[in-house]
């Protein structure tokens, strides 16, 4: 009994340890490339920056300068964080479930074409939807060539609606996968039965289909506003100078200013309000969307 048990424990530690040697290198890269670096930059947020060099000197008003700074261009970033987030989640919703329930065999194939955008690079889409809504761009040509306007419309580009378009069309394939896997998962006899008790497609999907769809509704809108508040690559190349998002200020304190202390609060600010946006809409999600 006693051989019995030691065998046991010494399979089971065997077990722990090969576990471990094989996490161990992930683990490594996890905490040197994100807690490590993350750690770095949050402790240098309350450092002071002088000319040319940083003093490390514990100054808590960083955060305080970015808030009486930078709060009309964080609530800005915040609310096309919003807007960008629930478009694209909601297109993403209505396209994996007319694929998962209505096309049939021809499903897969409307998946394909949505998900071979992903093969296309993300400045390459930035250009790409610059050209479009450009003076030169398809829509401007086809409205002259059709007569309907004298000269090309100019508040297509370089404003907050390019934005909102450009990165809805980059973050949409990203958003479709997690729906998609999590309506796959539905069964469809559920949705017969709610269909013969008299319930119409309206209410089917608000009691059977969402509820369950939760975890992947919640997983598609945090990522699509995760990536929407902090990108500053789209809002430089289509948007405006005069509505510039916060991450184009913090990307010009990390580069054109020197500024690392200050980056690093803006940059832990910004962490920090995604993360109250976020609880927000989950708990407003898991209130809304309760079975009932």
């Amino acid at each position: 009994m006693g051989d019995g048990f030691g065998s046991r424990a010494f399979r089971f530690s065997s077990r722990h340890v090969v576990t471990v040697l094989l996490l161990a290198p992930a683990a490594a890269v996890f905490f040197g490339l994100f807690v490590a670096s993350l750690s770095f930059f949050f402790v240098q947020s309350f450092w002071k920056a002088t000319t040319f060099r940083v003093v490390p000197d514990f100054r808590p008003f960083n955060y305080v300068d970015v808030i009486a700074g930078y709060g009309g261009p964080l609530l800005r970033t915040l609310s096309m964080g919003l807007i960008v987030a629930s478009v694209t989640t909601m297109t993403a919703f209505f396209f994996a479930y007319v694929v998962r329930f209505s096309l049939g065999r021809f499903g897969p194939a409307a998946l394909l074409v949505a998900l071979t955008t992903l093969f296309g690079g993300y400045l390459v889409k930035i250009y790409a939807w610059r050209t479009i809504l450009g003076a030169d761009g398809i829509i401007n040509s086809a409205l002259l060539n059709l007569g309907l306007i004298d000269a090309p419309l100019p508040f297509l580009l370089f404003n907050l609606g390019a934005v909102v378009v450009t990165l809805t069309y980059y973050l949409l394939p990203l958003a479709i996968l997690p729906l998609y896997g999590a309506l796959s998962d539905i069964d469809e006899t559920e949705l017969a039965a709610a269909r013969d008790m008299g319930a119409g497609a309206l209410r089917t999907i608000l009691d059977i289909v969402l509820p369950q769809a939760r975890p992947a509704l919640m997983a598609s809108f945090a990522l699509c506003f995760l990536l929407a508040a902090g990108d500053y690559v789209t809002p430089a190349m289509v948007g405006s100078p005069g509505n510039a998002m916060f991450g184009n200020f913090i990307q010009s304190q990390f580069g054109l200013r020197m500024n690392t202390p200050s980056g690093a609060a803006m940059s832990f600010t910004l962490i920090a309000a995604c993360m109250i946006v976020l609880a927000a809409v989950g708990s407003g999600l898991r209130r809304w969307l309760q079975p009932r």
